[in-house]
């Protein structure tokens, strides 16, 4: 009649959109699990398993790793996108880019080293070893 297990409530995922609005700056490191959209401008490091959108007036320098990326604005520094990285015509990219796929709209300034990775493992890895030169160095 009466179960000995209870049941836990699940959590539901929702992946939440933080939003970097126009006229606002932010120097420092976010890591976070939803999307992120910047119409503002952001210095440092953004690490997220969502999407990264930069909006037409938004502008990142230093490092962003995230499942998928939409670039507007302008970005400089090192991108890491596990899945597609989206450059639209008005989009300004300098630095280095590592990919699984990429989408480039005619206009956009993609001055870039670009490398294409097959797999969310091979980016994953790459990552690693270079997070473990980097310590030991």
């Amino acid at each position: 009649m009466f179960s000995s297990k209870t049941k836990k409530p699940q959590k539901n995922k929702v992946m939440e959109r933080n939003v970097i609005a126009k006229n606002t700056t932010i120097v420092g490191d976010i890591k976070s699990d939803g999307d992120f959209r910047i119409d503002g401008s952001l210095e440092g490091t953004l690490v997220t398993n969502g999407r990264v959108i930069i909006g037409a007036e938004g502008f990142i320098k230093g490092k962003v790793e995230s499942g998928n990326a939409d670039i507007e604005g302008k970005f400089s520094g090192q991108l890491l996108v596990s899945n597609i990285l989206t450059v639209k015509a008005t989009a300004n990219i300098s630095g280095e880019v590592v990919i699984s796929k990429l989408s480039v709209e005619p206009g956009a300034s993609f001055n870039a080293t670009c490398t294409m990775k097959g797999t969310l493992k091979e980016l994953k890895a790459s990552n690693e070893q270079k997070r473990l030169s980097e310590k030991t160095a």
